[in-house]
């Protein structure tokens, strides 16, 4: 009973710190607001939650690595593979090697195989958080694909540094020559997992629904599974997870036909997703402020693991950290970006100051960071505690903190008027597309409209309804069509056409709504009328 209570009061502030952070008028993302409320839940109940580190990388990371993986964009992905693999790969290892010594030399008591493992779990950085901030200020497209590539991938990366690290701490050995190997068999191994499992799933799950028929909860569920499966094959065959899970996720992108899927079950499994994905990311922010008062009431004890005696050492670390951190990424941003946007046909140009420096404020740490530090060990072999274990988790919790109220302040005004590169226009691609559509669907409605007329006395009505669809699907087509001021013409008619179009949706949603209260209509249609409303707006909103 105390586990379910437990669960519905993070929740509860999941939802409250969301609500919280609308009203009040302040620069700052969610995940500081549900690091707060969960501070306040931990001062004043008297539970504490206590999570296995196993465990709580299993109920959190998959499904939130998976669903990053599956809707990711790839093409912009692919675009600028080279930076984001610079920045997920080698800014990961530059990280870890150089904060770790940082660290080490700030507190030597401190075994350096620990600092090692606190250095991998701060490398990641979390684009949720960025999300959240950029609902504050436009962050530049290209420049929020490679976030969103770097964290995908750097996640993997960082957590695989991270298990090498602990493993070095518990057995005080460590050998490149087997750490490479077992970085192949934990990359590749992982990837392959990822890969044979979501096509395997999605194989067996096409061929059921062809012979079967579909089964909405079914399919839903079935999204939901896949990333614990890959990452628990993967776990087992002693591969990574994380990457696994990656994987999966990318696989889907790629193996799933969406006309396999029908509207509905996408529907459904996109609103399952959005929950998921932001009711786990909450949760985890709601725990690491849940923790911060517990791990707050030792820090007097935790300071002397230092050599110090005074509290503000702690302070004091967290901000040669981040410093550390940020001197690193601004550098490695500095290079990556200069040998690949600033390359080609412009080789005199360098990247400008502010575009490194946003890049760089950007990279702030969150969910992953936490979920791993909290896979440190509790106890070695021989049974005595984790060394410094702590102190570390203290360590990784200010580095989140302040790394997000660094970039709430300063990203808005790095991201002022700032431009990037400009990626290339997909308005052909869309064009083209939607006339090719328009032509199958102006096929399909003749063959329809003949095959349904035939022999029949209302013949006269169904090539009238017919003649108005093709009509509109013709309309569509010449639209496209257009060049110059005629285009710029139709451009500024469709935004006046979707703004009235959203009145009048809302205006039906509003009419049905008052007949429904008034109970001149029963539930059932009142439902059916307004889903039709809301897939017509969000069709409008796409």
């Amino acid at each position: 009973m105390e586990t379910v209570t437990i669960v519905l009061i993070l929740l509860l502030a999941v939802i409250v710190s969301g609500t919280i952070s609308r009203i009040v008028p302040l620069p700052f993302p969610r995940p500081l607001f549900q690091i707060a409320l969960g501070a306040v839940i931990g001062l004043t109940g008297e539970w504490r939650v206590m999570l296995d580190p196993d465990l709580f990388f299993l109920l959190f990371l998959p499904p939130l690595l998976f669903i990053d993986g599956w809707r990711i964009p790839r093409e912009e992905l692919f675009r600028d593979g080279k930076t984001v693999l610079e920045l997920a790969l080698g800014l990961v290892v530059f990280t870890v090697l150089g904060v770790g010594f940082l660290i080490h030399w700030l507190i030597p008591a401190m075994p350096l195989a620990v600092c090692f493992a606190l250095a991998a779990v701060v490398s990641p950085t979390d684009p949720i958080a960025v999300s959240a901030i950029a609902q504050r200020v436009p962050i530049p497209k290209r420049m929020m694909h490679i976030l969103e590539g770097e964290s995908l991938l750097n996640d993997a990366s960082g957590l695989v540094c991270l298990r090498f690290a602990i493993a070095a701490a518990l057995t005080g050995a460590f050998s490149i020559k087997a750490a490479a190997l077992s970085f192949l068999w934990m990359s590749l191994g992982g990837l392959a997992s990822g890969v044979l499992v979501a096509w395997g799933i999605s194989r067996i799950k096409s061929w059921i629904t062809k012979r079967y028929g579909n089964d909405d909860g079914a399919q839903v569920l079935v999204s939901v599974l896949i990333p614990f499966a890959a990452y628990l094959l993967a776990e087992h065959l002693h591969c990574s997870g994380i990457l696994a899970a990656v994987a999966a996720g990318l696989t889907m992108g790629f193996v799933e036909v969406p006309g396999e899927i029908e509207a509905n079950t996408r529907l459904r499994r996109t609103g399952l997703w959005d929950m998921l994905q932001f009711t786990l990311n909450g949760i985890i922010f709601v725990l690491l402020g849940e923790q911060l008062p517990v791990v707050f009431e030792g820090a007097r004890q935790i300071v002397q693991v230092t050599g110090h005696l005074h509290v503000g050492w702690l302070a004091v670390y967290v901000l040669a950290i981040n410093v550390g951190l940020a001197l690193l990424r601004f550098v490695w941003v500095w290079v990556s970006l200069r040998l690949t946007f600033f390359r080609a046909g412009e080789r005199h140009r360098s990247p400008n100051w502010r575009i490194v420096a946003a890049m760089s404020v950007a990279g702030v740490r969150g969910a992953i960071t936490l979920a791993g530090v909290l896979t440190l060990p509790l106890a070695m072999p021989d049974g005595s505690a984790f060394p410094a274990r702590s102190l570390a988790i203290l360590l990784a919790m200010g580095v989140i903190i302040f790394s997000l109220v660094v970039a709430s302040v300063a990203l808005p005004w790095l991201l002022n008027g700032l431009t990037l590169p400009p990626e290339p226009s997909h308005a052909a691609e869309e064009d083209a597309a939607r006339v090719a559509a328009a032509q199958a669907a102006i096929a399909a409605v003749e063959l329809a409209e003949h095959t349904m007329a035939h022999g029949k006395d209302d013949a006269d009505m169904y090539v009238t309804v017919a003649a108005r669809i093709m009509d509109a699907y013709r309309q569509r087509i010449d639209s496209r069509s257009l060049e110059g001021e005629e285009r710029l013409s139709l451009g500024l008619r469709e935004q006046v056409e979707r703004h009235l179009r959203l009145a009048g949706l809302r205006a039906e949603r509003r009419a049905i709504s008052d007949m429904a209260r008034r109970q001149e209509i029963g539930t059932e249609i009142t439902r059916k009328l307004l889903r039709e409303i809301d897939l017509m707006e969000a069709r409008i909103l796409a």
